[in-house]
């Protein structure tokens, strides 16, 4: 998890700090924070990689580090916000995250999300057109 003091970091893309968690079961065994010191968000994708770990909680996320991210097979869970350890918590338990989203955002990929804005507002450049 991308985290900012407490909180998970609102934005991956400028996030340098992690909370590393060993879960087993529903019960968090370890965790430590990893400081990352980079200033390219697809570095700190690639060093998550490299952790070798199996989800990742975090904010708002450009595309190029969420892929790299999904292509290496770490499930990710973008636009969260709150607390971390109440949200670590609530992973550990298996508790739906809808309610920590971000206001505005959802957990579908991009390209999904995009169509379906474009279903429910229609082609904002033919209307604006009129």
């Amino acid at each position: 998890m991308t985290i900012w003091g407490n909180r998970v970091s609102p934005v991956f893309d400028s996030a340098q700090t992690v909370l590393l968690a060993e879960i087993k079961g529903t019960t968090v065994i370890s965790r430590k924070r990893e400081f990352i010191p980079v200033t390219i968000s697809t570095t700190m994708a690639r060093r998550l990689v490299e952790l070798d770990i199996d989800t990742l909680i975090c904010g708002a996320i450009s595309k190029q580090p969420a892929l790299i991210i999904e292509d290496a097979g770490i499930h990710l869970l973008p636009f969260i916000t709150g607390n971390a350890e109440e949200i670590l918590e609530a992973f550990v338990r298996d508790i739906p995250m809808q309610q920590y989203t971000m206001p505005g955002c959802s957990n579908t990929p991009s390209t999904e999300r995009s169509a379906s804005q474009k279903k429910n507002t229609g082609d904002i450049s033919k209307r604006e057109n009129r």
